[in-house]
């Protein structure tokens, strides 16, 4: 059922459980592909292709670091382990239009509640994808670290 799997990554604790998550979606279904992706987001104020060393030197890392996680102890799951470093205005709109172009079966999501003016939210990323993106979408939300009961 999920041949190719597409897992956002950001650099936190979240990314690992994303990638376990997808590991054993993928369990099932040995021969997958999985595509980690990695949004740098560019600055209205600056041209799209704009020269963004930190944050592409900060991507290339956390890429690096989460890839060689989803390749740890020799796992024959992946048939092929991609990433992705990508430049846009939107995060939500560069994972859905990287699952557009994968021709992806799932996207897995890893996010935590935050409290913005009062409210329970997850930021626009997880209802943007969760209403655009062409294939599933797993959802995996952690509580914070901090105790507070979102």
């Amino acid at each position: 059922m999920y041949r190719r799997i597409v897992v956002p990554v950001s650099g936190s604790d979240l990314d690992t459980r994303a990638i376990d998550l997808a590991v054993a979606v993928a369990g099932r279904f040995g021969g997958c592909a999985l595509t980690l992706v990695y949004v740098a987001e560019v600055p209205q104020h600056l041209p799209l292709d704009a020269d963004l060393p930190e944050e592409v030197t900060g991507g290339e890392k956390i890429l690096e670091r989460t890839a060689a996680y989803a390749q740890g102890g020799n796992d024959t799951r992946w048939q092929r382990i991609t990433t992705e470093l990508l430049q846009a205005r939107s995060a939500s709109a560069a994972i859905v239009d990287e699952a557009i172009e994968r021709g992806a079966d799932g996207v897995v999501l890893a996010v935590e509640n935050h409290r913005e003016h009062g409210v329970v939210t997850q930021g626009e990323t997880v209802p943007y994808v969760l209403k655009n993106a062409p294939c599933d979408v797993i959802l995996i939300r952690s509580l914070p670290e901090d105790g507070d009961d979102l």
